[in-house]
């Protein structure tokens, strides 16, 4: 049978994987993100993808976005909290503007889209996917912010596996690590100092090789799953083993 899937940053990269990915077996998907063009390029693969154009960010969102999904679908069995931002700011050059941006949309936007997605959830043995990163579990210079935000998403999703858990909802997670996305681009990075970050990303990747958006989706995809329905407060790493290197 199938369910559907709500999925944030949704336009390239993880998100998008993500979502075909789940279309493809069945499901049906929305997808949620800043920039009209790409999302559309999404749907247009599958007549079971809905696009919403929307900052997750904006005063009642999350409440606007969920309705939307439960409206169009009948309902809502997934949520995937994959939309994220990342600031390159070293200590002594961290901006109030650069932590506000990134504690909207990294922590606060995924806890009040879950909040307001757990009542339609728990109808169905719900499930919460969030989306972290590697370096939450390890550390990352120039960035820490970032890495700041996700560690506390890493901490929700174990707090919500044990809190949701009476309703029936699982809450997991997947810590990406060095993976072929747009986000450095986004980051406003220059090509030299993309090309040291993934320097050294790969000397801290023990399989020595750059991740793909659908390795991850897999990931997601799999945790989502009714097969792993007795797997919840996991933070999977998928980052060629970076973290127990």
């Amino acid at each position: 049978m199938s369910r559907t899937v709500l999925i944030t940053g949704a336009g390239t990269g993880i998100g998008r994987a993500t979502a075909l990915l789940f279309a493809e077996r069945g499901d049906n998907v929305v997808i949620v993100g800043r920039r009209a063009e790409p999302l559309a390029e999404v749907a247009v693969h599958d007549g079971a993808i809905h696009a919403i154009a929307t900052d997750i960010t904006g005063p009642g969102a999350p409440e606007r976005i969920v309705a939307e999904a439960v409206e169009r679908f009948g309902g809502l069995d997934v949520l995937v909290n994959n939309a994220g931002i990342v600031r390159d700011e070293p200590m002594g050059g961290i901006t109030p503007d650069a932590v506000s941006a990134q504690l909207a949309t990294n922590f606060t936007a995924p806890v009040l889209l879950t909040q307001a997605a757990v009542p339609h959830l728990r109808r169905d043995n719900g499930v919460v996917v969030n989306v972290s990163t590697a370096v939450a579990l390890r550390g990352w210079p120039t960035s820490s912010v970032y890495a700041a935000t996700k560690a506390a998403v890493d901490t929700f999703t174990r707090s919500w596996a044990v809190e949701l858990a009476p309703l029936g909802v699982r809450v997991v997670a997947v810590a990406p690590g060095a993976i072929d996305t747009p986000i450095a681009e986004h980051q406003g990075l220059s090509p030299e100092q993309r090309a040291a970050t993934r320097a050294w990303q790969m000397e801290h990747t023990p399989l020595k090789r750059v991740g793909s958006a659908e390795e991850v989706a897999w990931a997601i995809t799999g945790l989502a799953s009714p097969s792993a329905g007795f797997v919840t407060g996991v933070v999977l790493p998928v980052d060629g083993g970076a973290v127990v290197a």
